[in-house]
């Protein structure tokens, strides 16, 4: 199923079909028009003399240069190769062609002043599965990704580095082994090509995905720890969730009901004891505090993954073309830095369960879950990992978006930091992700200990699906391989 880009209606699941699903994307014939308006008034502008910044001038604290007609093909290519300057490990595969996605739509929106032939190319580098080597370090989030939104344009025209079939090519040989050619940039093109949040949204719309997936299976690898560990249902109770009616919590609250409904291993309280610890006990108060987070970051990217944000940006229903500041980053750089705390919290929360499954004197069960404790130490150093992790993400959790260094001779004098905000909020939901895994082998081995018959019919399901792809720990062995199986597991499948 082809997916139809017109810039204004692109979802979040739309670009998980392309990014991840590599369905084919087409421009909308509407699209089209308001991409050819916008290119005339730009043409129009040049032979009228007007001045526009990017176009006829120098960027940044340049922009008060003003450039020849017959330079301002060649001052586009100067652009693309000077901001070519990011550094680092390339973003993955999937980053990459997301950028792509969402930088087309943003033009395909019709603001921006690109020949169809531009847009077309990146429609072609998205079809043909060539996937631009983009470094991952080097952007401040304002004026937009320069430097990684560079080294995609370079592939455009030839130049730079691209994966196809999972060989490094040159930009040149990468297009040509698809049957394609290098485009000329003509005047705006090259500004147009890298003055945007897509960089960072890209990084964020894929974390976000994660982040939906990987609460889901905190939720239920929590279930099937509290009947590991006889939970108390009470604190789950509908009653008490309407009285403090967050919907975050209200939900997380019904699936855990619903999840544990008809299990002989769940409590009352005051059968085995009162009350839970507060990891068991406030896991709706919590985790739907986090789903909550997460529904305003899905708002804001729905609203990113749609927007205009280069500059200037181009209306041929009035003629004017205007500079702005919509390539500024902070509405990003806060989602991000927000979802990188609220899925910090999340590990935290199943940390301190898997220390509660693991701790004999807390849990009753067998020390650290070994087959021999003593001889054997089963689960112990496992949560050892969970820590390390944690701790991590707290470092990572540091708010990108409050730091700032002035840039272009202090023209540029306040930037997002959005893209290294997503960039650490995508490690903290890798090791996230890692940390609920170990919860889960822990939870499955606790369950073992008590009475897998004696499981709800839906965590006997979640039982034998981590089971398919980890099997029972009976004797001592490398632990990282199960954590690592299952956290892929994880990633890939959705419960």
């Amino acid at each position: 199923m082809t997916v139809i880009l017109n810039g204004n209606s692109l979802t979040i699941d739309q670009i998980e079909q392309v990014v991840l699903g590599k369905e084919m994307v087409q421009i909308s014939e509407s699209a089209w028009e308001k991409v050819s308006k916008s290119r005339k008034l730009i043409e129009d502008s040049i032979r009228e003399g007007k001045i526009i910044y990017g176009v006829n001038t120098g960027f940044g604290k340049l922009s008060d240069v003003s450039i020849d007609n017959g330079a301002l093909e060649q001052l586009q290519y100067y652009l693309i190769r000077s901001h070519a300057s990011a550094v680092g490990a390339p973003f993955s595969e999937e980053i990459s062609r997301a950028m792509i996605l969402l930088r087309a739509n943003a033009l395909a929106k019709g603001y921006s002043g690109v020949r169809k032939e531009t847009l077309e190319q990146l429609i072609n580098l998205l079809n043909h599965q060539i996937y631009p080597i983009i470094p991952e370090q080097g952007s401040l989030g304002a004026s937009g990704d320069l430097a990684p939104l560079s080294h995609l344009a370079l592939v455009l025209i030839g130049e730079g580095e691209a994966i196809v079939d999972g060989e490094r090519l040159s930009g040149k040989e990468a297009l040509a082994k698809r049957g394609l050619k290098p485009i000329r940039l003509s005047a705006k093109e090259g500004l147009a090509l890298i003055n945007g949040t897509q960089a960072m949204t890209a990084v964020a719309v894929l974390t976000y995905l994660e982040a939906i997936k990987t609460i889901d299976q905190a939720n239920r690898f929590a279930g099937l720890t509290m009947e590991g560990l006889r939970g108390v249902i009470d604190a789950f109770d509908e009653q008490i969730h309407e009285t403090r009616p967050y919907q975050g919590q209200i939900e997380v609250a019904k699936k855990f009901r619903e999840q544990l409904k008809g299990s002989q291993l769940i409590t009352k309280q005051g059968e085995i004891r009162v009350q839970d610890a507060y990891t068991i006990r406030c896991i709706p108060q919590v985790h739907g505090a986090i789903q909550q987070v997460l529904d305003y970051v899905r708002g804001v990217l729905e609203i990113e993954i749609n927007a205009a944000t280069d500059n200037p940006l181009i209306f041929p229903e009035t003629g004017d073309i205007l500079s702005g500041g919509n390539f500024h980053g902070q509405p990003v750089a806060f989602a991000m830095d927000f979802l990188g705390i609220a899925m910090s919290e999340l590990a935290n929360m199943s940390e301190r369960r898997i220390e509660r499954l693991v701790n004999s004197s807390l849990s009753g069960l067998p020390a650290f879950l070994s087959p021999n404790p003593g001889l054997q130490s089963g689960m112990m150093i496992a949560q050892y990992v969970a820590a390390s992790l944690v701790s991590e993400n707290k470092v990572l959790a540091h708010p990108a978006s409050v730091d700032s260094i002035p840039s272009s001779a202090n023209q540029e004098d306040h930037v997002s930091m959005g893209t290294i905000a997503a960039r650490h909020a995508n490690q903290i939901v890798q090791n996230s992700r890692r940390v609920v895994a170990i919860e889960g082998l822990c939870a499955a081995l606790a369950v073992e200990k008590v009475g897998v018959d004696k499981l709800s019919s839906e965590s006997s399901k979640l039982y034998k699906w981590i089971r398919e792809e980890v099997s029972t720990l009976d004797e001592d062995r490398v632990i990282s391989t199960d954590i690592e199986k299952l956290s892929i597991k994880m990633k890939k499948e959705k419960l």
